[in-house]
Parts: structure tokens; C-alpha cells; sequence
């Protein structure tokens, strides 16, 4: 998704003010500081997302909002301490979900020019909400893959302070690539002069792009290296940036310690971003039998978003996507999916990433029964959105539940290792030791 025409592009100052986005409704809408971050949490059942196996009647024992230990039985260690007590019972507990593929200052019900007639700041405020919904539906930690006006990163910055409810945002910033393509803003008229600022037509500008956006909080590059479905004047196949371009981008990001995701529809596109050593391919709809292949040899992520479509299909025309765009989607949504089932079962490496704010945020975990419907099976489609995408972003905090990383939890009635839907509407979620919903 490249961020929609009506989002300003020429904005280049920081989100501010972000935290009172919500000053009225304080009392509902604003982090507890003070919770307690210390629980000794139960349940009938604990996944281990590595091997798939359960832990029966077991407990995962937080201090400080950091997990200590994970095991069967109460644990001796939180015995007469004065913890607070959860007991889960007929429940199983997994990790906090990621979603590696979010624009969280996106609304899918304002397509094509409707979001004209907004202020660019309106944006930014939907995206607090809008984290607040994605997690509450348990994603617990998410990648925003590029927004206007620093958007996410004000946003992440608000989360981490505690003034609002949201996940752990791994933050892009503006995304890019050449002039005129995906990445670019390509509704308006020459006499509107609209860009996006960080355009990379050379190996110089785009190494002068990296260096930039992390200046500016950025923690990962999104390129657009293809044409895509939601912008005008490119079409999904379109290869938009050279390999030179691209390997300039992994280069310097990497040199940075910056991972780079790279946004790619398109056959010779994602074949050269594997090859320029992008670390995930972001929708992958034309990969071919050569690109599986590469995708494997260098070890390059998959995040396929086989889920959105449904949607777009449904409600576009109604929100004002135009014509062409929903054109572009049909063509290529079912292409996408077969070309999913070929790549999982070629034995490529997968990731959860689902393009909310194509959709309605909060609705993340409707991806997962399509991925089993095409041929994953609910394991794997849970660990793709586990100890997969934590090993994606490079982070040993998340993914998992164990000793040492952040007490982020999830947990549904019944076994989702049997009934992958369970995780469309989680009841329980845990941030840092907090619990932030609990609807049992």
C-alpha cells in the first residue's frame, strides 16, 4: 500500500500534541503508569510456538513487565510474594501477535480523493485509535511500513511514554522509491507539485534517503521497488527501482543496523530486491519459481497479504477507490494466493503481514484462516506471526514465550493449534505485564 493521495506529502514537520489526541475521554483511553507489571499468570494450556508443543495446567510468572519463567504447575518462585494472580483456566496462552505489514495512520473508509477534505493532522490523530484497536485485537507488537508527516513515529514516541494504548510500533516513517512510482504521490497535476520528499532516483539519493529517515526515527527502510495496486499511473508489475538503487538502500541501511523492507508486486522486481539483499518482500503477488528459489538461497522473508482483498473487493467502490485501482486488485488477488501456497510449500520463509489500513485496523487476525485455507497449517500460520516475525525485525524480546522477554501475551478459549479462527477475536492481551483487555 503506498499512502493514499490525500495525505499530504509535503508536511515536514513532527507530529505534535499526539498524546491529547484523546483528552477527553482521559479517564478510558490513557495508560495506568502506576499498574502493577508483576503477575503469575495460568492457564489450562501454553503454547510453545517453536516446536508446537503444549504445556498443560502451566504459568508464565512476570516481574517488571519482563517474563522470568515459563513451566508447568504454579510456579514456587511467586508463592506467598502478594502477586497478582490470573488465572486463565480452560484457556491456552501464546505470545503476543506481530503484524508485520501495518500503516497505521490509514483509513480504508476514505479511498481515491474522499480524503480531501480533511487536514493533514487528521491522519495522525486516526492512527491513535487506531493502534489502540490493533492492540486490543492482540498484536502486541506491530511494523508500520510507511506513513505521511512522521505520523508513526510521534505515535510510537506517545506509546512508549505512556500517554496512549498501542502495540510496540517498529517504525519506517515516510516509504520511498523513484520518482513517479509506487512510493511516490501520483493523483495530482504537475501546477500541484505534490512529491514525496524522499524520492531516490541514484544510488546517492537513495543512500542520502536512508540516512535521513533514521535521523528522524525510522527503525526500518521501506522501498517501493515495484508498481502497486493503490497508487495511479503504475501498474503492479513494473519494476520502479534499479538493483544498483536497491542494493545502495540495503547497503546503507545495514551499515546502519537498520533492517529493509522492500514493497514488490512484481516478477523482475522482488527477483533484484532478494538479490540486493532486502531482508522481506512485502506482498510478493508475481513471485516466480526463480524468485522462490532466491528467496530461499539468501534466506529473504515472504510477507504476503493474501487477507486484505476480500474487503477491497466489498467496500472499495463504496469508499471511493477508484476504478483502476480496484482493477489492478482483482487482477492480482487470487494470483497472490496461489503464489502463497507455492511459496510455503516450496519452503520459503514467511511472515504475518496483512496491510491493515487497506482494511479496518482491529480485524489483523482475520488473516490467519486464509493462510491455512492455502495450505499452511494453523501452527504455522501462528508462527509466522510469532517467533517468525521476531526473527524477521531481529528482536530476541518478542515472539516467544520465555525467560527475558517482554511479558506480552495472548490467550483464547480452546486450542488455535486446532482452530486457527479462535485468534480473530482474542479476549485476553497483556503488554508489558499489563493487562490491557480481558473480556472472559
Amino acid at each position: 500500500m503506498t499512502p493514499s493521495p490525500f495525505k499530504t506529502l509535503l508536511a515536514p514537520l513532527l507530529v505534535g500534541a499526539i498524546a491529547t489526541v484523546l483528552s477527553t475521554q482521559a479517564s478510558s483511553q490513557q495508560v495506568d503508569e502506576g499498574a502493577s507489571r508483576d503477575a503469575l499468570v495460568t492457564a489450562d494450556r501454553i503454547l510453545d510456538v517453536r516446536t508446537g508443543q503444549m504445556i498443560k495446567n502451566g504459568h508464565v510468572l512476570v516481574r517488571a513487565g519482563r517474563i522470568v519463567e515459563v513451566g508447568p504447575g504454579t510456579s514456587a518462585d511467586a508463592a506467598g510474594a502478594g502477586i497478582k494472580r490470573i488465572e486463565l483456566g480452560d484457556m491456552t496462552l501464546l505470545p503476543g501477535l506481530i503484524d508485520m505489514h501495518v500503516h497505521l495512520d490509514s483509513d480504508p473508509t476514505y479511498g481515491g480523493y474522499t480524503g480531501l477534505q480533511f487536514g493533514d493532522r487528521f491522519w495522525s490523530m486516526l492512527a491513535v485509535p487506531n493502534a489502540e484497536r490493533t492492540l486490543k485485537a492482540g498484536f502486541t507488537t506491530v511494523r508500520n511500513v510507511g506513513s505521511d508527516a512522521w505520523n508513526d513515529v510521534g505515535l510510537r514516541q506517545a506509546i512508549d511514554e505512556g500517554k496512549v494504548i498501542g502495540p510496540r510500533v517498529v517504525t519506517a516513517a515516510y516509504s520511498f522509491g523513484a520518482t513517479g512510482g509506487h512510493c511516490d504521490s501520483t493523483f495530482f497535476p504537475p501546477s500541484m507539485e505534490q512529491k514525496n520528499p524522499f524520492n531516490a532516483d541514484s544510488p546517492e539519493e537513495a543512500r542520502k534517503a536512508v540516512r535521513t529517515l533514521r535521523k528522524y526515527g525510522a527503525q526500518v527502510i521501506k522501498i517501493c521497488a515495484t508498481g502497486g495496486v493503490f497508487s495511479r499511473n503504475t501498474e503492479p508489475g513494473q519494476q520502479q527501482m534499479s538493483l544498483a538503487d536497491m542494493r545502495a538502500v540495503a547497503d546503507e541501511a545495514h551499515q546502519w543496523g537498520l533492517k529493509v523492507a522492500a514493497h514488490a508486486h512484481g516478477t523482475a522486481g522482488i527477483k533484484d530486491a532478494i538479490r540486493a539483499g532486502i531482508d522481506t518482500i512485502e506482498h510478493a503477488s508475481l513471485i516466480d519459481d526463480e524468485g522462490i528459489r532466491l528467496a530461499k538461497q539468501h534466506g529473504t522473508w515472504l510477507s504476503m497479504d493474501i487477507y486484505n482483498t476480500d474487503y477491497t473487493q466489498a467496500e472499495g467502490a463504496k469508499n471511493g477507490v477508484l476504478e483502476d485501482n480496484l482493477r489492478k486488485d482483482r487482477e492480482i488477488a487470487e494470483i497472490q494466493r496461489q503464489n502463497f501456497r507455492k511459496a510455503h510449500a516450496a519452503g520459503a520463509r514467511m511472515v504475518y503481514g496483512t496491510d491493515a489500513g487497506v482494511y479496518p485496523h482491529g480485524l489483523n487476525g482475520g488473516q490467519f484462516a486464509v493462510m491455512v485455507r492455502y495450505g499452511m497449517t494453523p501452527l504455522e500460520a501462528i508462527q509466522s506471526a510469532t517467533v517468525n516475525a521476531a526473527e524477521a525485525l531481529g528482536r530476541d524480546d518478542v515472539g516467544v514465550l520465555e525467560a527475558g522477554r517482554y511479558a506480552d501475551l495472548v490467550a483464547v478459549p480452546g486450542d488455535p493449534t486446532q482452530d486457527v479462527s479462535l485468534l480473530q477475536a482474542v479476549p485476553f492481551v497483556m503488554k508489558g505485564g499489563v493487562v490491557v483487555k480481558e473480556k472472559r
